[in-house]
């Protein structure tokens, strides 16, 4: 079975690897003349496929896929326009995943967002949408997790083990000391 001169495979489609060893394996998605601008679509369509994704993450990959800066501009701005590109649904999504999932501040995600592009105003805005209580819940809930751990320890060492866990998530010092202090002035007295 023979191919056309254009497509990327050569001689018989059912050597499968062995046609292409020695060379990138062709795209079987992509035409094999595949102008820039549908490369980059394919490239952008794919990395939406997994999650959401911010401009700059998005024209970041397009870059170091050699996709010309024009051509990723015009692309980028098409699919604000049809709302695949959102930074603000983006930030909102990521901050409410991370507060629940990983436990995070929002000092924490504010960093995140930025490393991942995200504008500072509309970071601010998907930030002020987290419920405060909720924040302090979660540390609550990872000061109890790692106090499971820590009953061999005195409650100097414990003190600063958990300070330091909840300074890495991005808590603020005084809410940390508040929950740190309730959770050793409490169940561990009962304990004793």
């Amino acid at each position: 079975m023979s191919t056309t001169s254009e497509s990327p495979w050569s001689g018989d489609v059912r050597l499968g690897r062995e046609a292409w060893v020695g060379s990138t394996p062709p795209d079987p998605q992509l035409p094999a003349e595949a102008d820039p601008e549908s490369v980059a679509r394919t490239i952008l369509l794919d990395q939406l496929t997994g999650r959401a994704r911010s401009r700059k993450e998005l024209a970041d990959k397009l870059a170091s896929k050699n996709v010309p800066g024009e051509i990723a501009v015009r692309l980028l701005d098409r699919f604000e326009e049809v709302g695949l590109v959102d930074d603000a649904s983006f930030a909102r999504m990521w901050a409410e995943g991370r507060q629940s999932g990983k436990k995070l501040a929002r000092r924490a995600i504010a960093q995140e967002l930025r490393r991942k592009g995200v504008d500072d105003e509309v970071a601010k805005e998907a930030l002020d949408e987290l419920d405060p209580d909720a924040e302090e819940q979660a540390a609550r809930d990872l000061v109890q997790r790692k106090l499971r751990s820590m009953s061999r320890l005195d409650d100097v060492v414990k003190t600063r083990r958990l300070l330091g866990m909840l300074a890495r998530k991005g808590y603020p010092s005084g809410l940390a000391m508040s929950v740190i202090r309730e959770a050793l002035g409490g169940s561990l007295d009962s304990d004793a």
